[in-house]
């Protein structure tokens, strides 16, 4: 019995499966999701030859830390933003061997949410060594706190094998 749904699995599968036959890399840098997506990988026979290395970085301290936020961004936008994303996914890139990165940051819930940035809001950042950029805003809404990681989990698979095919 795994501890993901199958839909994650299949997806999971499907990306250690083709970034094997294509020789490729891929690196996480996670907030809400506190490494469930790098688990969700690893949860795949033959993931060690795709999965190079998962950042969880949950406070802003960690942001800075590891994989480089600037403080500023974190005071102007705040962790859960596009600007976030941005620069957790280039971190995670450059700090990793990998040749594609995923990034998240948002609000799972129940608590910590706002008007201006409600639970179920999560930014999703995937970018590959040849430039190419992905960002989402997701607005899951107030799901609770594990369908809002789960749903984040299958956005970012589906963000990091698109960036496959591109």
């Amino acid at each position: 019995m795994s501890l993901f749904p199958d839909d994650i699995l299949l997806a999971a599968e499907a990306i250690i499966r083709d970034f094997t036959a294509a020789g490729l890399m891929v690196s996480t840098a996670e907030s809400c999701t506190g490494g469930l997506i790098a688990g969700a990988l690893t949860e795949i026979s033959g993931s060690s030859a795709v999965v190079d290395r998962g950042f969880v970085t949950y406070t802003n301290g960690a942001k800075i830390e590891i994989l480089g936020v600037q403080t500023e961004t974190l005071s102007r936008f705040g962790a859960v933003s596009e600007e976030t994303a941005r620069q957790m996914v280039h971190g995670a890139l450059f700090r990793s061997r990998a040749e594609i990165a995923i990034a998240v940051t948002g609000i799972a819930g129940p608590g910590g949410g706002s008007a201006e940035k409600p639970v179920g809001l999560v930014h999703l950042a995937a970018k590959s060594r040849g430039g190419t950029l992905i960002h989402r805003k997701m607005l899951y809404g107030d799901i609770g706190r594990s369908e809002v990681r789960l749903a984040t989990i299958r956005t970012a698979l589906e963000m990091v094998r698109s960036l496959l095919a591109a």
